[in-house]
């Protein structure tokens, strides 16, 4: 029997089941039949926060970030690489604070760009400060990702 993962979709945000062995090759939703892995970090929002942080079995790595926050702008490009060397792996997110400042305030965020990493719900590695690509990835395997 195929190793099946929930991987939540970034469009519709419904769950799907996807044998682990096909999750790094993309695939569509089977409700709204867009792709599973878009070619860009997912944005989230209040609402969608916690269906991929909660629903997920793959770990997600949110970037809690702000419009004003310079470190934030000068890391954007460094987390899209890595969610791009992730694929598969971990889900890549970002949420802006200030449109979205529930969690930010759920998860006590004082400091931005701060990264927390969910796995099954539940917060289990919080980085802050701008990051690199080779940090981000060294972070994570870290935390025995990967």
């Amino acid at each position: 029997m195929a190793d099946i993962r929930h991987l939540v979709c970034p469009h519709c945000h419904k769950v799907n089941r996807v044998p682990a062995d096909k999750l790094s090759s993309g695939g569509n939703c089977g409700a709204c039949k867009q792709l599973l892995w878009p070619d860009s970090v997912l944005e989230l929002d209040d609402r969608s926060f916690t269906a991929h942080t909660g629903r997920s079995d793959l770990p997600v790595l949110v970037d809690f970030w702000a419009s004003w926050c310079g470190p934030c702008k000068m890391m954007a490009p460094q987390f899209e690489q890595a969610a791009r060397a992730w694929q598969g792996k971990v889900r890549f997110a970002k949420l802006n604070t200030e449109q979205s400042p529930g969690p930010a305030g759920q998860f006590g965020i004082r400091s931005i760009p701060t990264l927390i990493l969910f796995q099954n719900g539940r917060e289990i590695a919080r980085q802050s400060g701008a990051m690199n690509q080779a940090q981000i990835s060294q972070w994570l395997q870290s935390k025995g990702i990967g």
